[in-house]
């Protein structure tokens, strides 16, 4: 136990820039290294990423690790497990953080197979035990309606957290802290796939999974037409439209808008789940969410249970009304 000591981030890049789930990890693992009064680093990997070391330290890390390697420009599994248990060894942190992505998703049980412990996936809480020292790792079970706490007494201690689960650090650009370039030393006949090609998705407005507020739809939408009034108020909340599984998979909307265990997970401050009934699936995608607002004729609706506010009533009724208030509001 006592050669495993500090909190590692695995930093994730996107377009040249820190990813906001790195930012997330790194103000979730500041407070964490506090508790345990030791060091927070973060490993940086990929190519031409050297850059992004400076604005790791000006979000709370004290010491960065960066592998920079022309044969890490693209992601894959085989390269990335095997450098990230490379720098795992060297520095033997007592914690390892990893975003819920799908990055983090696909490396995080690998590291930790190799590494011979243990991994809890999708946490929405961690902290420090005052008695034990061990990591607290919160997670929601059960299609999201429980919570279960989990603890590991190997080490390293690793976990993946979920996106806008944590909240970054205020960025401060005069914190300084100390930049460890390490060498991949990656064997390319080790790396058995290739990228070929890489589509992007291409989104209007604000994705999905990264908007403040979302404007969710269910079944009781009951065409394409109906998800235009959803669009009209999202907009105006700068949010963005979401929607349960069977709008989706009806053709109203595109399969990228499908919140759910088999979706995309959000945590917005603000969602507005419309004419949608509330399954267990749909839950555990939303379950995030900081304020639910429901709109159901149905009372018995199981949305109901989890929303914080709750309107009973036809959508077709009450949503152009709370849209023409909230432009009132918003004209104030």
């Amino acid at each position: 136990m006592a050669e495993y000591r500090g909190v590692m981030v695995f930093g994730e890049a996107k377009g040249g820039k820190l990813a906001v789930i790195a930012t997330e990890l790194l103000g979730c693992g500041r407070n964490l290294a506090n508790d345990l009064g030791q060091e927070l680093c973060c490993l940086l990997v990929g190519s031409d990423i050297s850059g992004l070391a400076q604005e790791a330290i000006a979000f709370g890390a004290d010491k960065v690790y960066v592998v920079d390697d022309r044969l890490l420009k693209d992601y894959q599994t085989d390269s990335y497990v095997s450098v990230v248990e490379q720098v795992a060894k060297q520095v033997m942190p007592q914690v390892i953080l990893l975003g819920q992505t799908d990055t983090g998703r696909d490396l995080a049980p690998r590291l930790a197979f190799r590494l011979g412990t243990a991994v809890t996936t999708d946490c929405i809480e961690l902290a420090i035990d005052p008695e034990s020292k061990l990591l607290r790792q919160t997670k929601p079970v059960y299609g999201g309606n429980a919570r279960a706490i989990f603890t590991c007494a190997s080490y390293p201690q690793i976990a993946t957290v979920r996106a806008k689960a944590m909240s970054p650090l205020e960025r401060d650009e005069s914190r300084r802290g100390e930049v460890i370039t390490i060498e991949a030393s990656l064997d390319p006949q080790t790396i058995r796939t290739k990228v070929l090609e890489k589509v992007v998705e291409e989104v209007a407005g604000i994705k999905l999974e990264e908007a403040e507020v979302v404007v969710g739809g269910g079944r009781g939408i009951g065409s394409a037409d109906g998800f235009k009034q959803l669009e009209e108020l999202a907009k105006i909340l700068n949010g963005a439209v979401g929607a349960s599984r069977p709008p989706c998979d009806n053709g109203w909307v595109p399969a990228s808008y499908q919140i759910g265990l088999t979706g995309k997970i959000i945590a917005p401050d603000l969602y507005i789940a419309v004419a949608l009934s509330g399954s267990s699936q749909h839950i555990a995608g939303c379950s995030g969410a900081k304020n639910i607002i429901a709109i159901n004729k149905d009372p018995e609706a199981n949305i109901f249970r989890e929303a914080h506010f709750g309107v009973v009533g036809d959508w077709k009724v009450v949503l152009p009304a709370f849209t023409k208030k909230v432009k009132e509001l918003l004209a104030e």
